[in-house]
């Protein structure tokens, strides 16, 4: 797998962590372009870290992945490791992502990338979640990787879907803080 730079990524084998596709993860890339540099990156259900590894080469100054799969955590490692410069700084957790989430309580984050197992039914608890631990930035924005015919973007209290948009069987759904949200955080 390669990464902006044509940089060369460890991957784990089988579809255990199932990378984003490549023109997937070039057109977010695109739709956030100049916004990466600088910013604080989360990454939830990192699989095998290529998009903190993207943002990391795009010039974030923070990335944080989190990832169930301890194979999976030191191989994210030593891709962030590979790319990172000495400014940027980074942080794999390893564990289950509705458990590790709330240590990031008082942390925000201008992009976070989500992309768990379709199948797992995790999207409406880890973006109540977000907002309950007050995650994302006042101008940040969360992207949700899916498949469209088994995950249908829903409203979250607090979060407003911004795009959508398909790549065959991956959609994206983009959401932003509501206007309105108030935030005990």
């Amino acid at each position: 797998m390669r990464i902006y730079g044509n940089r060369q990524l460890k991957t784990l084998s089988g579809q255990l962590t199932r990378p984003t596709l490549a023109r997937v993860r070039e057109a977010l890339f695109n739709i956030w372009q100049g916004e990466i540099s600088g910013c604080r990156w989360l990454d939830l259900c990192a699989g095998n870290g290529s998009m903190g590894a993207e943002a990391l080469c795009r010039g974030a100054k923070l990335v944080i992945g989190i990832e169930q799969n301890g194979a999976a955590c030191k191989i994210i490692q030593q891709n962030w490791e590979m790319v990172a410069t000495e400014e940027q700084s980074f942080q794999v957790i390893r564990g289950d992502v509705l458990n590790k989430i709330g240590s990031l309580a008082g942390e925000q984050f201008e992009r976070i990338y989500f992309d768990p197992p379709y199948a797992s039914g995790l999207y409406e608890r880890v973006l109540n979640a977000i907002v309950q631990y007050n995650l994302l930035a006042p101008d940040g924005e969360i992207t949700v990787e899916h498949d469209p015919k088994q995950w249908k973007a829903c409203s979250i209290k607090d979060l407003t879907i911004s795009r959508e948009k398909v790549y065959g069987n991956t959609a994206l759904t983009f959401y932003f803080k509501s206007a309105n949200a108030e935030y005990l955080g």
